[in-house]
C-alpha cells in the first residue's frame, strides 16, 4: 500500500514525465513537418497520421467531391498522404465520412460522434477583405456552408459570423468566397 507522500511523488514524477515527452514530441514535431497538411476527417495527430498512412489511396479513391489529392513527391515525410486545400475543391463534410471508412489502417478513424464537436481545421474571418465590411451586401459564404447556420450565419448588420461550436473546418464558405484573397483562412488543427 502506498503511503500519500509516495503517491503524490509519483504523481509529480507522472506530469513531470508527461510534460517533458509533450515537449519533446512538439519540438521533434517542429524538425520533421515542416509544413502542416489539412487531412481527411478522423486523421490522428500528426506524426502519428504520417507513420500510420500506408498511401494507398483508399480514402481519395471515395471522396465524393474528389478533395483529397496525395502530398507531391517533394512533401518530405508527408509525400503520397492524403489532404485538401480548400482554395482548390474543399471538404463536402459528408455525413457518412467514406474516407475515414475506406482507411485500412488507423491513420484514418471514423469519429465516434460524427461531426459533432468536431473540426478539420480552424476558419478564420478577415473583416477586411469581406465585401460586406465594406457595404456590399453578400451572403455565398453563409449559403454554402454544408452545416448551416450552426456553423456560420450572417448578423444583423449583415456580416457573416463563425460559430466554432458548430463549424468543422471544412473550407467550402473559402471556396465559396467571392473575395481573392478569400475572406476566410483555415488551418489545420492537431487532433
Amino acid at each position: 500500500m502506498l503511503t500519500s507522500s509516495e503517491s503524490s511523488r509519483r504523481g509529480l514524477l507522472r506530469s513531470a514525465v508527461g510534460d517533458w515527452l509533450e515537449r519533446l514530441v512538439a519540438q521533434t514535431e517542429e524538425r520533421v513537418i515542416t509544413r502542416r497538411y489539412l487531412r481527411p476527417p478522423g486523421a490522428l495527430a500528426e506524426i502519428g497520421f504520417l507513420a500510420a498512412c500506408t498511401r494507398c489511396g483508399a480514402c481519395i479513391d471515395v471522396c465524393p467531391p474528389h478533395a483529397l489529392v496525395k502530398v507531391p513527391s517533394d512533401g518530405g515525410l508527408a509525400a503520397g498522404t492524403p489532404h485538401f486545400d480548400p482554395a482548390t475543391e474543399p471538404c463536402a463534410a459528408c455525413a457518412t465520412m467514406p474516407c475515414a471508412a475506406a482507411c485500412p489502417t488507423p491513420a484514418l478513424s471514423l469519429p465516434q460522434q460524427g461531426w459533432a464537436g468536431y473540426r478539420l481545421g480552424d476558419l478564420e474571418l478577415h473583416p477586411e477583405r469581406c465585401l460586406t465590411f465594406r457595404g456590399t451586401p453578400c451572403r455565398i459564404c453563409a449559403d454554402a456552408c454544408p452545416v448551416g447556420e450552426a456553423a456560420l450565419t450572417i448578423d444583423h448588420a449583415g456580416h457573416p459570423v463563425i460559430r466554432r461550436e458548430g463549424c468543422v473546418g471544412c473550407g467550402v464558405c473559402l471556396h465559396a468566397c467571392p473575395t481573392s484573397p478569400s475572406s476566410y483562412q483555415l488551418t489545420s488543427v492537431e487532433h
